[in-house]
């Protein structure tokens, strides 16, 4: 099959990441947010699994990021954990976990590590945030930045907008990369921001940078696997989105027919029910007191 083609069974781990730019290795990130789904994208040759806080989004039916709490992150990564081998398995710090000072964020972060099998944190924020992200490094807490559009600002910002459009906004993004890096996060989230302006960064930082409609100039790219699938449930589809396969139309056709077959009675047929052993008997001289002779065998149910 051409799934096992691209498998790549070495570990993916921080320091790789790490190096894969001095590689010239584009890496491939998606997001996870069930064992199932985990499975599925660890063995399509995935590199870097992201537990987003966009579980909030796509899973939970909530407008935005914000509400997203701690706990939910935690039993998220635990269920995409057990279908993680291969991939570097980044968590989300939810909003509220990491702004009340450094001490809150450990706590956090080290729950993410522990509890839930995170091998690393990703948190939002710039240079008002690198000293979080020192803590955290301190620690041995590997921590991926996400500069640029970060959705937990959603009020701040008014929605999800394009940023860094002007001189003075790109030179901070530029610099809330530099100070992410410096801070000993081992790669960063490019979000929404101009492909020029992605470009700079890239060439202009020693760690990974990780594009979200930040054009092709990143060392690596990201999608929401719901984005890219097509079961994603949001009013528009940004304009970065490339939807690689509609399945929401292909679970709507399958479930179509199925309750067309249960209304006719097409299904089950024979194929799909149970017979008694030959060796059965049932007795029904007594309705109320039906004797099996037999048991089927838990193996055969």
């Amino acid at each position: 099959m051409a799934y096992l083609k691209q498998q790549r069974p070495e570990k993916v781990t921080v320091p790789s990441v790490r190096s894969s730019k001095e590689r010239g290795e584009r890496l491939v990130c998606l997001t996870a947010y069930d064992y199932p789904t985990a499975r599925i994208v660890d063995e399509a040759g995935t590199d870097i699994i992201l537990v987003g806080d966009s579980v909030g989004n796509v899973v939970l039916g909530l407008e935005t990021t914000v509400p997203v709490t701690l706990d939910e992150m935690l039993h998220h990564t635990r269920a995409v954990r057990r279908g993680v081998t291969r991939a570097l398995l980044v968590a989300d710090m939810p909003y509220g976990s990491y702004h009340t000072g450094a001490d809150d964020a450990v706590r956090a972060a080290l729950r993410l590590i522990k509890e839930a099998g995170a091998e690393a944190v990703k948190l939002e924020g710039g240079s008002s945030r690198a000293d979080i992200v020192r803590r955290l490094v301190k620690e041995e807490i590997p921590v991926m930045g996400h500069i640029g559009l970060t959705p937990q600002s959603f009020h701040k910002f008014g929605g999800n907008k394009l940023q860094g459009k002007t001189e003075q906004a790109a030179r901070r993004i530029l610099d809330d990369a530099h100070a992410i890096e410096d801070a000993g996060a081992f790669a960063v989230v490019l979000e929404v921001v101009p492909k020029e302006l992605a470009a700079l960064i890239t060439k202009s930082v020693g760690i990974p940078t990780i594009g979200i409609g930040a054009g092709a100039a990143c060392d690596a790219q990201i999608l929401v696997i719901h984005d890219l699938l097509g079961i994603a449930f949001t009013p528009t589809r940004p304009r970065f989105v490339k939807q690689y396969a509609d399945l929401r139309r292909t679970m709507t056709e399958a479930i179509q027919t199925f309750a067309d077959e249960v209304r006719s009675g097409a299904y089950p047929t024979e194929a799909e029910s149970y017979p008694l052993p030959p060796d059965t008997k049932l007795d029904f001289a007594s309705p109320e007191n039906i004797i099996l002779s037999n048991v089927i065998p838990d193996s055969e149910t």
